[in-house]
């Protein structure tokens, strides 16, 4: 069995992939000796390896087979002291461990809802991001964001993977109590479609779609915005011509067999589900509204960073170690089979790996090849959430005056992004506002309530 995740990151024979507890010979204490390092049987032993891995991994541009191939030819000693003269490695991860004391907790709960999206926050446990990280987590299937919010306010869930609208609207008191909330990092960009039942194939167009019933996973979801967007833009009033419920996404699919909706904007793999059961097709990925759009994200209550910030650090490098590896295409296959299982996705993993690698089926009769149908970037750009508040009140769940800039950077952390992304060696923006288009249409982050404005339908 090859050494991997915690294995020395300049052997050829390493492929870092596995956790502490693999059982593999290069991921326990009896390896330690034969390979050099730290002690991996400890949390700052994993740490230390895993920051020395970071670097490396770094070089190679997270290329592990670049890596591999690398230090066969030229020996990972030379290597070594090659990096070593130009990089103060040692002294980066002492300074690492020096910010980064032991978690003061543990054994954390961090829920889940089965999609795609969550993929780094599911992943993270076979594939022994937690444990890196010296952290015993569990991931807990939860069927839906309601359930995901109460049980995350009620404080039976120490973070949560969440929908990029959900801790805004948390922080403001829109559709639950007020409680501030920070969202670190988000989990997937692109990653959703618009479903429409075989029935519909004759209507592509959709100024043919009023009447229809329409599910979307949360009222406080990007699903929600992107098709209230979309529908508008072709002069549908998402209020009006269209019914819009929301339905858990493992319930999406046998909604759509049953006639219950028409179509739905939701979350992998239930749009490919769909499609593998026979009764829908892909009318189009959300990539086509707005490439690069945010989707779900990793999120918590502040006071779990502001009582636990050892806990919060651990636990955030953890998740952006995780994406990152979750944005190499070479992973994505290794990834689908892990989340496949009952207790993640419960999905068969060739439904997984035609999300996660974009090579599908699209109903129509086509195999599409999209690469980025999906993607994983943790960065929370600023500009993305005041564009979310901006359709927040377009549609009627803010009212009044917004402070949209503050109450993004209130929530969205790219600061404590950055740090861990370029902590781990990753690179990182220099900014945290940027222009997005949809649809055509520029989205100014300086004139929001002029981009309000500026819609002839919305609420009211």
């Amino acid at each position: 069995m090859t050494v991997k995740s915690l294995g020395n990151p300049y052997s050829s024979e390493t492929d870092l992939r596995h956790g502490a507890d693999c059982g593999c010979a290069g991921c326990v204490t009896s390896a330690v000796e034969k390979q050099g390092g730290p002690d991996l049987t400890t949390s700052e032993g994993m740490l230390e390896r895993a920051v020395e891995s970071a670097i490396v991994r770094s070089v190679f541009g997270q290329s592990d087979i670049g890596r591999r191939s690398f230090m066969g030819m030229m020996g990972g000693t030379t290597m070594a002291a090659a990096l070593a003269s130009v990089f103060p490695i040692n002294e980066a991860k002492a300074a690492i461990l020096d910010n980064l004391g032991p978690p003061e907790k543990t054994d954390l709960n961090i829920g889940f809802v089965p999609i795609t999206c969550a993929t780094p926050i599911i992943m993270a446990q076979p594939l022994g991001f937690y444990e890196r990280y010296g952290l015993n987590a569990q991931v807990i299937k939860t069927a839906g964001w309601a359930v995901a919010r109460d049980k995350s306010l009620n404080g039976e869930y120490d973070a949560s993977h969440m929908l990029t609208p959900m801790p805004l609207a948390m922080t403001l008191g829109a559709g639950s109590i007020a409680e501030p909330y920070i969202m670190p990092a988000v989990e997937n960009i692109n990653g959703q479609a618009i479903v429409l039942s075989n029935e519909h194939l004759d209507k592509r167009d959709p100024t043919q779609w009023k009447g229809f019933t329409f599910g979307v996973p949360f009222e406080y979801s990007m699903h929600n915005f992107l098709l209230r967007y979309y529908v508008a833009e072709f002069g549908l009033d998402p209020d009006v011509d269209i019914q819009i419920r929301v339905v858990p996404p493992p319930e999406m699919v046998a909604n759509l067999r049953a006639g219950n909706l028409d179509g739905y904007l939701s979350p992998d793999p239930f749009n490919q589900r769909a499609v593998f059961e026979g009764i829908g097709f892909i009318h189009l990925l959300t990539k086509e509204i707005w490439e690069g759009h945010p989707c779900c994200a990793f999120a918590a209550p502040l006071s779990f960073a502001q009582e636990l910030p050892n806990t919060y650090g651990a636990l955030l490098k953890s998740i952006i170690d995780a994406t990152q590896y979750a944005s190499a295409a070479e992973n994505r296959k290794e990834i689908s089979e892990a989340i496949a299982p009952t207790n993640y996705l419960n999905q068969p993993v060739t439904v997984i790996e035609q999300v996660l690698t974009g090579t599908y089926a699209d109903g129509l009769g086509e195999v599409q090849r999209v690469p980025d149908r999906i993607d994983f970037d943790p960065f929370p750009w600023h500009s993305m959430g005041v564009w979310i508040l901006t359709q927040m009140k377009r549609w009627g769940y803010i009212e009044g005056d917004v402070d949209y800039k503050a109450v993004a950077e209130q929530v969205y952390l790219a600061a404590d992004c950055k740090k861990v992304m370029e902590d781990l060696g990753y690179e990182a923006p220099d900014v945290t506002y940027k222009s997005h288009t949809i649809m055509g249409k520029t989205f100014d982050y300086n004139e929001p309530e002029a981009y309000v404005d500026s819609f002839a339908i919305k609420k009211g």
